[in-house]
């Protein structure tokens, strides 16, 4: 083994001497499986020269290689973290390294490089590589949102630890002045189950700030075991007339999250109003079946009866498709029966009845086979094959000879 050991130490230094930055990295690749420690600082005097002057790709395999040296890495990569002459790439490389080892010893050279450093992508880097470092870096953190210019990358490092210990310096900039700093403690915080978290975000519906409104609503989306204790969906229906379109829309997906037969009411009510736009509307039909309730697909069938639009039926159509939930493929199946052999409109659209048909085979029921089986003999092509692909699916009977 020390033979062994000793020849890769030869011809790491022959690869060294040539800059042949390859074969150096493939001999400290194995040396370090090897060596036992026993020449740590020598191989990573060998590793440096590849950090500072290696291509992309040779300064990503050696990162590895100072990984696994240890902890001498720190100070030499702090070093060059703080040379301010250095190449920013170098000094990237660098931030990111620091972050992986998550050792004590780089957090003040990643938070003093937050504080003054000009530029931007490598402040955002420290950032990432701050939160990398998970609770040992909270404190340092915290103690930068209460200034100005470090506030925001200090909320997004904090964002990204995500642990129970990031709440409470959150919570604390949840109303600031910078909508970025709002937007990303606010989401955060929508990540944990913590009691502290839901008032905060019930007070954000009302930001004004549409970014923040929707934030807002998706956070509290995932809380369905909060519902009936802070009335979430009373709290969320009005968002349903927000006056920006993307709020409007994340309000539909949280009523249907939250579930029930009180936002499938909500839901049927805007999506029949003249004044609703045609991305809401087509929202709230996907959230009427996502909703998962008897009730959303009997609106939805009410919809498929009033509305004119060809292109909410066409969208109603393809969502029934869609249905899982085994006690509800039923009722989905019949509805898309009953609007294949009535009179409505809709059949005289070939593009819609091929839809019914593919919906029809998603769904799986046997009952859809004898109005399948009708569909193979229609004129339009589409619909045939459509029809065709759809009973493959429900019974091995049919073939492609029905064409």
């Amino acid at each position: 083994m020390e033979g062994n050991t000793n020849q890769l130490l030869i011809q790491a230094q022959t690869a060294y001497d040539a800059a042949d930055w390859s074969s150096l990295i493939q001999y400290l690749q194995q040396l370090i499986l090897v060596d036992d420690k026993q020449n740590s600082e020598y191989l990573l005097e060998l590793a440096l020269p590849i950090l500072e002057m290696g291509d992309f790709q040779q300064r990503w395999e050696i990162t590895k290689v100072l990984l696994r040296l240890g902890t001498i890495a720190i100070a030499p990569l702090i070093e060059i973290l703080e040379d301010e002459d250095a190449e920013e790439e170098l000094r990237w490389y660098a931030a990111r390294t620091l972050g992986e080892f998550q050792h004590p010893d780089a957090i003040a050279p990643l938070v003093e490089l937050l504080k003054k450093s000009e530029d931007e992508e490598l402040k955002a880097i420290a950032a990432t590589a701050l939160g990398q470092m998970g609770s040992l870096a909270i404190s340092e953190l915290s103690e930068l949102l209460k200034q100005d210019d470090t506030r925001l990358l200090a909320v997004r490092s904090l964002a990204y630890i995500r642990t129970p210990e990031t709440i409470t310096p959150l919570l604390s900039v949840v109303q600031d002045a910078e909508v970025a700093v709002r937007a990303n403690a606010l989401e955060a915080l929508s990540s944990f189950h913590d009691e502290r978290v839901p008032p905060v975000l019930i007070n954000a519906l009302d930001d004004v700030v549409a970014t923040i409104r929707r934030i807002a609503v998706l956070g509290l989306s995932f809380r369905p075991d909060l519902n009936a204790e802070l009335d979430l969906v009373t709290k969320l229906q009005p968002k349903l007339y927000d006056f920006n379109i993307d709020v409007c829309s994340a309000t539909a997906v949280a009523l249907s999250r939250l579930g029930g037969d009180e936002a499938t009411q909500h839901l049927f009510s805007v999506l029949m109003s003249p004044h609703t736009p045609i991305t809401l509307q087509l929202e709230i039909i996907r959230a009427l079946v996502w909703v998962g309730t008897l009730s959303g697909l009997e609106y939805l069938q009410q919809v498929l009866k009033q509305t004119k639009s060809e292109t909410l039926w066409q969208e109603i159509v393809t969502v029934l498709g869609r249905v899982e939930k085994p006690q509800l493929i039923t009722q989905a199946t019949e509805i898309l029966l009953e609007l294949l052999n009535s009179h409505h409109p809709a059949i005289e659209i070939s593009n819609i009845k091929s839809a019914i048909a593919l919906s029809l085979g998603q769904l799986g029921n046997q009952q859809a086979i004898p109005s399948l089986t009708a569909l193979v003999k229609d004129s339009n092509q589409q619909v045939k094959l459509h029809a065709i692909a759809a009973l493959k699916k429900l019974s091995s009977k049919y073939s492609l000879d029905l064409i």
